[in-house]
């Protein structure tokens, strides 16, 4: 029997096929319930290798026979450890590739539509952090929208699109996150927007993003039209894509509406928060398709892996856009909020362009799920 390594890429098409797979996650306890890899049917054991050092034959009668194993930690190392003592009892198991520190870095482009003109619109799927970015294609001209750090994948993807990456957004001053929209910019000479409300304190030269401005992409005429949506952050602010797709940042999610205290205002941007949900977005079309910056839960996702759904539907499904009464509304917002993500502060200054830390130190703030969501 041997170990074999299976990667983050397709350990995602396990999730979004809805294959069984039997995790043994070998991070402590901790770290396992704060985050760990979600799929419908996936079953877990959680021991810490520390207490396998002296063998598995504590565990051998615990891990099925009858569907694939997958050994976890949080960099590879200590989980080919255990999965070659399951090997040497006869068990055929794999180890996932770079552990969780790749799973929260693995991105998966999944197609989500067609532009009137001939272009496409691509979600890049960050599933391990439930993170969401764009790409908008026309004529040899691509936009990214809520770009992550892992540059390269959005570069790459242009390239064999045989685009020119010529807009780049970010949809607000992330806090969960840390953008590499400027550094794509930086490296591609394209145009780097973001609200000049969210920009008071940043370090370096953008361009101002509006509500109303309206930017072509490709000599089609798609319009990414922006509309100011405050209330996650003071400038927050969600695109319309030709007139089909309404890209909203962390205002609105599939089963959730974002939070309005991680730059510790939540009393201050609570209504505008509800002004946004409540009456701008009323204000569209309910055919619109909705595509958020970030999901919660893997339920969220489609069939084929993508994040989106019809306005129309989210006002009738979604608890956070049903809420009548808006004492109530500012009462659930404001006194039902999740932990902080990790290293919040640091992200902001990061995205500030205040800090500038090493590579690791950037993985180590991003480590944990995504918690910009009221549900």
């Amino acid at each position: 029997m041997g170990v074999n390594m299976m990667t983050a890429h397709e350990v995602t098409k396990k999730v979004i096929n809805k294959e069984e797979l039997f995790i043994l996650d070998v991070r402590n306890p901790d770290a396992f319930s704060d985050w760990k890899i979600e799929g419908e049917n996936f079953d877990y054991l959680n021991i810490p290798y520390f207490e396998l050092l002296d063998g598995v034959d504590e565990v051998l009668d615990k891990i099925p026979s009858n569907k694939e194993v997958l050994v976890v930690c949080a960099k590879e190392g200590s989980s080919v450890m255990v999965a070659e003592m399951l090997s040497d009892e006869g068990l055929t198991v794999s180890v996932l590739q770079g552990g969780m520190k790749a799973w929260s870095e693995h991105l998966e482009p999944v197609k989500v539509g067609d532009l009137k003109g001939g272009g496409e619109v691509y979600q890049f799927v960050r599933i391990g952090k439930g993170c969401l970015s764009y790409m908008v294609l026309s004529d040899g001209e691509a936009a990214i929208i809520d770009a992550t750090r892992m540059i390269d994948v959005f570069i790459d993807f242009a390239r064999s699109k045989e685009a020119k990456i010529t807009n780049v957004f970010d949809t607000h001053l992330h806090a969960d996150h840390i953008s590499g929209g400027r550094k794509i910019a930086e490296q591609t000479g394209a145009t780097y927007w973001m609200p000049s409300q969210d920009a008071q304190e940043v370090t370096f030269t953008y361009t101002a993003l509006e509500g109303g401005q309206e930017v072509t992409i490709g000599n089609t005429a798609i319009d990414i039209h922006a509309l100011y949506t405050p209330g996650h952050t003071i400038g927050s602010t969600s695109f319309v894509v030709d007139d089909k797709f309404l890209l909203t940042g962390d205002i609105l999610f599939i089963d959730s509406i974002g939070r309005p205290d991680l730059a510790g205002r939540a009393e201050d941007w609570v209504g505008d928060l509800r002004e946004s949900l409540y009456t701008r977005y009323r204000e569209l079309s309910s055919e619109l398709i909705v595509l958020p910056a970030h999901f919660m839960i893997m339920n969220e996702l489609n069939d084929d892996g993508s994040v989106g759904e019809k306005l129309g539907v989210l006002f009738k499904k979604n608890h956070g856009l049903n809420i009548a009464d808006e004492t109530a509304f500012r009462k659930i917002v404001t006194e039902n909020l999740p932990p902080q993500p990790n290293a919040y502060h640091e992200i902001r200054e990061t995205n500030m362009g205040m800090i500038d830390p090493e590579e690791e130190k950037q993985r180590e703030m991003e480590i944990g799920p995504n918690r910009c969501a009221v549900r």
